[in-house]
């Protein structure tokens, strides 16, 4: 229909369409749109141009079921003909289900905007592909480029990242406008009793064949392996009530972790094994990921990767209808020597795919009880150094359960987490033909509740952890490199799981290991009332055995206790501060400080330092001596709070430039 007469448009301009195209009756075409040849718009689909105005589609393009084409009345982008448009999309094009094209926009030749996508006030050069849930505004996306699934792309350096498209994408936009053109032609033959009338005639004559077993109604299915690892882990899963799902990706498409999920109907534990083994069998040459959800929680509990490029399928065959026999090394569990799919090539994935490595262990009680300690991250991009490490690992600890954890640094959560040895038996890796070998020692406990016996926390630091365990809070750390510590944007550590004085201690010491020259501190939270109780720094740039800040050394005989700062010997406050603070503390009042530069200072712009959520003497003293020692050169000072009346009742300067 003809567009409506607004303020801005009386032209009452009506669609022009190629006599090639097919319109389904259930779609709305109105105003200036022009429709090239060949072009198929889909039912359901809506092209406004009674607003903006004018749209053009390109020929041999597809606009598929639910798309929604509308333009701004203000705003236009140049198409190929060098005229002025709301929308231009360009030929050979495909706009997926229920995608949203708002212009102004250009979408260039031979683009595939996926399901569900948003194109608004963007260019979208030619040969793009663009895929599932994907927002583009107020950029240009270069030509040829690749969006997975998902992104938000609002500024032109995210653009001009995106991966390029690969030939294996090209193939599909190409299968998927070819598909659409023969559906426009099959359309408008339905339409010609000319052309359909032999058509049915002929299918009246057709014996339809199955291509079904003959014997048995049912295709042959030819499973691949599954180690004993995946087998026991969806048993432990559906144990816990948990849902399964299958991902899998090509290797382009796990490099930018646009993971694509596979059909899982089954819901019984012989079934899902059933078609786990189908699924490999089907994306053989892919990346296939193992997926557990807490269905209650909805989120996802594990994620194990259990298939990856160039690993062999090896039919299963059925020991008693319900179970999966695998090869296996003769103990009942996959050997860990390098070859297909083994533990030497899980490493140089996790490595190469850019993810932490860490290792974590158990004896059989703790095993079974999920309490697993953690042994320090494998901090090395050398995929040898890495294998010679965790194989010293498996020495150590023999006896016990190793598992090789696989941890996104970016998205701070685990990809992967595979058993590697259970008590009774000796795992070899082989990373170079050879047996690998190391002398790297795996941490023990040292007997005061470290889970590490070179432990690089201080008594202090361990000491604060036991009593924030033994009050029931729940412990995290956050680390940040000098210029986020001076704009106070600390970053998360990986979340303490644990509950055990060992377990945290071991986690702490990760993320001090994992953030070598960067500031790090320790985090008390009272889960109850959501809130931190402490904030303590125990590591900075540039020390070696972090987080000593003050300890107390007893009293010297007039009631009041000297302190020394563990790192140099005394401590930087001045005999008049201790005693300001003691005061402050005996009358219940609340600790701060505040630092400011030479400018700040003029204009007394003060900004506050770490909040003191403490009251403890020792521990409000560690922490203005920190402040004083991150602040050198600046001015410092104290300042005491009448939390009630929530006003000052102190303030004085501890230390001058």
């Amino acid at each position: 229909m003809a567009a409506p007469p607004t303020p801005w448009s009386k032209n009452l301009a009506e669609p022009k369409v190629d006599n090639s195209a097919y319109i389904h009756s259930f779609s709305n075409l109105i105003g200036d749109v022009k429709v090239g040849a060949n072009v198929l718009i889909a039912p359901g689909t809506s092209i406004r141009a009674d607003e903006g105005t004018p749209f053009h589609i390109g020929d041999g393009s597809n606009i598929q079921d639910g798309v929604v084409i509308h333009g701004l009345e203000q705003g236009r982008v140049q198409g190929d003909d060098g005229q002025d448009y709301s929308v231009w999309i360009g030929e050979d094009s495909c706009i997926t289900h229920l995608a949203l094209i708002h212009g102004p926009a250009y979408v260039g030749n031979h683009c595939f905007i996926g399901f569900r996508s948003t194109v608004f006030n963007a260019r979208v050069g030619d040969g793009c592909i663009v895929m599932m849930h994907v927002l583009i505004q107020d950029v240009e996306i270069p030509a040829g480029k690749y969006v997975p699934s998902g992104s938000v792309i609002t500024n032109q350096q995210q653009a001009d990242r995106l991966p390029d498209v690969q030939p294996e994408d090209k193939e599909f936009a190409a299968h998927v406008v070819h598909i659409n053109e023969a559906l426009a032609a099959g359309y408008h033959c339905a339409d010609n009793h000319a052309c359909i009338n032999p058509i049915k005639q002929s299918n009246n004559g057709e014996v339809k064949t199955s291509t079904h077993n003959k014997t048995n109604g049912s295709q042959p299915v030819t499973n691949m392996s599954l180690n004993t690892d995946i087998i026991n882990q969806v048993k432990s899963l559906l144990r816990q009530g948990s849902t399964i799902g299958v991902e899998h990706a090509n290797t382009r498409r796990f490099k930018s972790k646009s993971w694509l999920s596979a059909s899982l109907n089954a819901t019984n534990e012989s079934g899902i094994l059933a078609e786990l083994g189908n699924i490999l069998n089907e994306h053989k040459g892919e990346y296939v990921r193992l997926i557990g959800v807490d269905p209650q929680a909805k989120r996802r509990i594990a994620e194990t990767i259990i298939q990856r490029p160039g690993d062999v399928p090896a039919p299963v065959q059925a020991s008693n209808g319900n179970t999966a026999k695998v090869n296996s090394n003769g103990n009942g569990h996959a050997p860990l020597s390098k070859g297909n799919g083994d533990l030497a090539s899980e490493i140089k994935s996790l490595i190469q795919g850019g993810y932490n490595i860490g290792v974590e262990y158990a004896d059989t009680r703790r095993f079974k009880t999920k309490s697993w300690l953690t042994a320090p991250s494998v901090n090395t991009r050398s995929v040898n150094e890495a294998i010679n490490i965790i194989q010293g690992y498996l020495t150590e600890l023999s006896g016990n359960y190793v598992q090789l954890v696989g941890v996104d640094p970016q998205a701070k959560r685990r990809v992967s987490q595979v058993i590697i040895q259970r008590p009774g038996e000796t795992a070899t890796i082989s990373s170079n033909g050879n047996g690998a070998s190391s002398t790297y020692k795996t941490p023990r406990n040292n007997g005061n509740g470290a889970s590490f016996g070179n432990s690089t926390l201080s008594a202090e630091a361990i000491a604060q952890v036991r009593s924030l365990l033994s009050q029931g809070y729940q412990i995290s750390t956050e680390h940040a490199d000098i210029r986020r510590f001076k704009s106070k944007s600390w970053q998360s550590c990986s979340p303490i799981q644990g509950t055990t004085e060992s377990q945290v201690i071991s986690a702490l010491e990760a993320c001090v290991q994992d953030h070598t020259g960067e500031y790090v501190r320790l985090i008390g939270i009272d889960t109850q009332a959501k809130r931190r109780v402490l904030e303590m720094i125990i590591q900075r740039p540039g020390q070696t055995n972090q987080a000593q800040p003050v300890t107390s050394k007893g009293s010297n005989g007039n009631g009041a206790s000297a302190y020394t700062q563990t790192q140099n010997g005394s401590s930087s406050l001045d005999a008049n501060t201790l005693a300001q603070v003691r005061s402050l503390l005996s009358q219940g009042y609340r600790i701060g400080t505040e630092h400011a530069d030479v400018r700040r200072f003029k204009s007394k712009s003060w900004q506050s330092c770490s909040p003191i959520e403490a009251n403890n003497e020792s521990q409000v003293i560690s922490a203005l001596e920190a402040c004083v020692k991150d602040h050198s050169g600046e001015y410092v000072r104290l300042i005491g709070i009448d939390t009630k009346a929530k006003r000052r009742v102190l303030e004085t300067i501890i230390q001058r430039p």
